[in-house]
């Protein structure tokens, strides 16, 4: 009880909970992107690595609460933080001059508004799949005949349409800026930040956030520009290349089976 006491209502204890909640966000982004940028591989790549993950069953869904958890708790800290910066002074500045505060940490708050209202649309579009009709989520058959979610094509569907594919670029690009601020704050607020690689550190954290918004605007940018093509015959709009060599002629094969059956049941 003490330690929740400490964690949840001292200031300092806010900012150690808040790092460590974000420093775990952090690596399931980097995850998530790690897995995403399969796209460029063979369709069954990524396939395969979705249907690994939804046979994981109960435990994934352990994980997505605690994930769910880890961001709800980060919201609500920032919240309570902000509010006891300003009851901390009952009269606001007459001029209010900011020494060596970056852009992001200034508009923190607002960012870190806008990436949560992306996470829950992105949950709903590609993870709960409620945003689009079923025709933007089609199966599609491995190499070993198992039919799986064909996440290959639902990616690529998706970002087809401009508004959406603007609006992940600018939610990426938002979530970037708020890392970049974030995570040098992580460090400080664990001790870990010193004069001595203050800088340094600040130089790598950018690094790594303009990595991350380029690895996901290249998956947007390829499936709106084409260079990441459909091959599932099933999906909608797509027409089956006689030279398909990854899964097209596999799925057509598939989809004559299943019309074949269709036909004997039918007589």
């Amino acid at each position: 009880m003490n330690i929740l006491h400490v964690l949840f209502r001292s200031s300092v204890g806010k900012k150690v909970t808040m790092a460590v909640s974000g420093f775990i966000l952090f690596g399931f982004v980097i995850g998530h992107l790690t897995g995403n940028l399969q796209i460029f591989s063979n369709p069954d790549k990524i396939n395969s690595y979705a249907h690994f993950l939804e046979s994981l069953g109960s435990a994934l869904w352990a994980i997505r609460l605690f994930l769910l958890t880890t961001l709800v708790v980060h919201v609500w800290l920032a919240a309570q933080l902000t509010i006891e910066n300003r009851q901390a002074r009952k009269t606001g500045y007459r001029q209010q001059v900011t020494l060596r505060a970056t852009l992001a940490s200034r508009y923190m708050r607002w960012t870190g508004v806008i990436v949560f209202l992306f996470i829950v649309y992105h949950l709903l579009h590609f993870t709960v799949r409620v945003t689009h009709g079923p025709e933007a989520y089609p199966m599609t058959v491995l190499v070993d005949g198992t039919p799986v979610r064909d996440v290959h094509s639902m990616m690529i569907l998706g970002f087809q349409e401009p508004l959406i594919a603007i609006f992940y670029l600018v939610s990426v690009g938002l979530l970037s800026w708020h890392l970049s601020h974030g995570l040098v704050s992580m460090f400080q607020s664990v001790g870990l930040k010193t004069r001595t690689w203050a800088h340094f550190l600040e130089r790598t954290v950018w690094v790594v956030c303009i990595l991350y918004f380029i690895g996901n605007a290249a998956i947007v940018l390829a499936a709106m520009t084409g260079q990441v093509r459909i091959q599932n015959p099933q999906a909608v709009g797509f027409a089956c290349r006689t030279d398909c060599e990854v899964c097209g002629a596999r799925n057509a094969e598939a989809l004559a089976e299943t019309g074949a059956h269709s036909e004997e049941n039918q007589s």
